[in-house]
């Protein structure tokens, strides 16, 4: 059990052992992941599923996984909801059962009735500022996708409006065939 305000280094962090809570490794200290309800965790197997469709022989793409970052000049480990990364970045014959040691192209977080979208979008800066390429913030509440990318732009995606990205060509997705294939519309 971790304590309120214990402060770890990275190499503690990393080595606790795994258990019914995950955490992030934010400003020193372990912090708990919001417990996901159904719909995060549908939305989340959708875009794992629609995505994976699409990134095979391209890239990984995964749910709750760790990745090795730096914030403002500090050790940082986010829990993404989902993380896409391409081989180019993390060549396929990477096979280490670890956080992930490259900054992923894309990460995705859904909100969750607990969390708030300014929460979300200080932490999707937070991304940004570390390398990576674009953000998926997907309010389940409103119905949308917000994808923000790395020269601070950002784009509001509803219903059949398709999310065509040239940092990840081919793929054609729209907020409605996510919501669909978490039948939660």
């Amino acid at each position: 059990m971790i304590g309120a305000g214990t402060k770890l280094t990275l190499e503690e962090f990393l080595a606790l052992p795994s258990g019914d809570v995950s955490y992030e490794f934010v400003d020193g200290q372990a912090v708990p992941k919001v417990s996901p309800k159904y719909f995060h965790s549908t939305l989340q197997l959708a875009l794992c599923r629609l995505i994976h469709a699409w990134c095979r022989g391209r890239g990984r793409v995964v749910p709750e996984w760790a990745v090795l970052l730096k914030r403002q000049g500090k050790d940082w480990v986010p829990v993404p909801d989902v993380t896409y990364i391409s081989y180019e970045r993390l060549p396929a014959s990477w096979k280490h059962n670890e956080a992930c040691p490259a900054i992923p192209e894309l990460v995705i977080e859904i909100i969750s009735p607990e969390q708030s979208i300014k929460k979300l979008e200080d932490k999707a800066q937070d991304y940004l500022d570390t390398g990576v390429s674009r953000v998926w913030i997907v309010n389940p509440q409103a119905t949308s996708i917000k994808v923000i990318f790395s020269d601070g732009a950002n784009q509001i995606y509803t219903d059949t409006m398709p999310i065509v990205d040239a940092l990840l060509p081919g793929l054609e997705l729209t907020t409605r065939m996510v919501f669909e294939e978490a039948e939660l519309i």
